[in-house]
């Protein structure tokens, strides 16, 4: 679940924090920049686990901030295809059940990976699992809140980096009083997540753990 990933940066320090030793005011830059933070292709950066070298600082003109190439390892949560994890039900949607595990939310069980039959109650906004018995079908509602056992199939990563401003599909100034702002459905575009998890619900005896425990 949680990986060592060895990363190189150069590391700003301002001249007010120079009375700190150099690796403690290092280590409080590297967090302050990297926790909480997804990086592309490596996962959800979580804290600094140690610095490994520090290069020669420098001073460059019109800045009097120091700039150190810093080796360093950082904790990253990135599971590795097929660990099982343990998270709660967040909500249910038509995409599936979205799961979290407290620090980290972006993760979906699409309605395939679910334990089938299962079917979407539109009413309830949840998903539900027809469990076949000898006295007939009953149904499995999971609830938001329930803890749920899965299996990491995929891993999805969004560049979230800042783009352009779009470019003007007409050259016609605005008459006045026309609004400019874009159309509704471009400035009310749904953010994507930079890291998302594709799990599926694990065996029956592996599955959403209340269900068995009660």
């Amino acid at each position: 679940m949680f990986v060592l990933v060895e990363m190189v940066d150069t590391v700003r320090i301002p001249p007010w924090n120079f009375q700190r030793q150099l690796n403690d005011a290092i280590a409080e830059e590297l967090n302050k920049k990297l926790a909480n933070k997804v990086v592309y292709n490596v996962g959800l950066c979580i804290c600094l686990y140690d610095i490994t070298k520090l290069e020669d600082s420098y001073i460059f003109p019109g800045d009097g901030a120091s700039h150190t190439k810093v080796h360093f390892r950082y904790v990253v949560f990135h599971p590795f295809l097929d660990e099982i994890l343990v998270g709660k039900i967040k909500y249910c949607s038509q995409e599936g059940v979205h799961v979290t595990m407290g620090f980290f939310d972006d993760i979906l069980i699409p309605p395939e990976s679910l334990q089938q039959p299962a079917k979407f109650d539109e009413a309830e906004q949840v998903w539900l699992w027809e469990y076949e018995t000898d006295e007939g079908a009953h149904d499995l509602y999971m609830d938001q809140g329930e803890e749920i056992r899965f299996r990491v199939t995929d891993e999805v990563f969004v560049d979230t980096s800042p783009t352009g401003p779009a470019t003007a599909t007409t050259a016609t100034a605005p008459q006045p009083g026309q609004s400019t702002a874009p159309p509704a459905e471009v400035s009310g575009e749904k953010k994507e997540a930079p890291y998302t998890l594709i799990g599926t619900i694990c065996d029956p005896g592996l599955g959403l753990l209340s269900w068995w425990n009660n």
